[in-house]
């Protein structure tokens, strides 16, 4: 086995190719949808996704920073060549895309002033600090990891969505419904102000902002619209409700479903909660079974 390859061309799927359930979600909303503007734009983003997909080249222009979930079983073991060779194949991988080159030079004062520019190359653009999941897990969207297990799940995430997420603690006030609408909210006045409606936004909620984040990682990794939970399909409905609609000309879909994923608790009087409104090319996630 090529990782390197493997690697690479799994970061070019998960660039340019869409999901069988967001796919089959898309083409039942153009079905039910009567505003002509909001029908159209739908019918546009999905032959946005079949062009991607016939020609691999990527879904949107911001081709998203990577993002890496590891499976892990307790028979297996994750080594540093393994690491390496996911950063290296990660690297060719942008490179042969071609992803837009995002990767900011200079030192630490530089790069948060972006006053020396970009590396020409998109390799240069480093994954996020890796995420390792394993059968200890205790979580909505918990997994049955086998001992034999070793996947390693790519999520392209695009900056967009980054700006009008949110992480942030929320009082329980022993209520359920005071935190879910609480994070609601936050998604109604975000997914006005994101611009690439229809959304799947996705929510986290844990003991930590790290914890409350990894959460929604995992979400947007394991999630399907085909199986939403009872609370996913009502934070659904309350988002499309908003009328914002697809590229915001209104109609019936705001939302194409969403993903909550609620971990463990601590005695407390507060939840952090993290959400993020993805935008209508995510989620972007493609998976290498090792």
């Amino acid at each position: 086995m090529d990782i390197l390859e493997d690697v690479s061309n799994v970061i070019i799927r998960a660039s340019t190719t869409l999901s069988k359930d967001k796919c089959k979600a898309l083409k039942n909303a153009i079905s039910i949808e009567d505003n002509d503007n909001a029908r159209w734009a739908l019918e546009m983003i999905l032959k946005n996704y079949q062009v991607a997909q016939e020609t691999r080249f990527p879904l949107c222009d911001d081709t998203g920073i990577p993002h890496v979930i590891i499976e892990l079983g307790h028979e297996r073991e994750i080594t540093g060549e393994l690491l390496n060779q996911i950063h290296e194949g990660i690297y060719l991988g942008l490179n042969k895309l071609p992803a837009r080159p995002m990767a900011v030079k200079g030192d630490p004062v530089e790069r948060i002033e972006q006053s020396q520019g970009l590396y020409e190359k998109p390799g240069m653009l480093r994954p996020a600090s890796i995420l390792v999941d394993t059968a200890n897990d205790d979580s909505t969207y918990k997994r049955e990891i086998s001992e034999d297990t070793l996947n390693v799940h790519f999520l392209l995430e695009g900056g967009g969505p980054e700006i009008r997420s949110k992480t942030f603690r929320v009082y329980h006030k022993r209520s359920f419904d005071n935190v879910i609408g609480t994070a609601c909210e936050w998604l109604e006045s975000s997914l006005g102000m994101l611009g690439c409606t229809p959304s799947i936004p996705s929510i986290g909620i844990g003991r930590t902002h790290y914890e409350a984040t990894a959460l929604l990682l995992k979400s947007i990794a394991y999630g399907s619209l085909d199986n939403q939970s009872e609370h996913e399909r009502e934070i659904t409905a309350r988002l499309n409700r908003t009328e914002i609609g697809p590229l915001g000309f209104g109609g019936k879909t705001t939302v194409l479903g969403c993903y909550l994923n609620i971990g463990n608790q601590r005695a407390s009087g507060i939840r952090v909660v993290s959400v993020r409104p993805s935008c209508f090319v995510e989620p972007r996630v493609a998976t290498l079974n090792l």
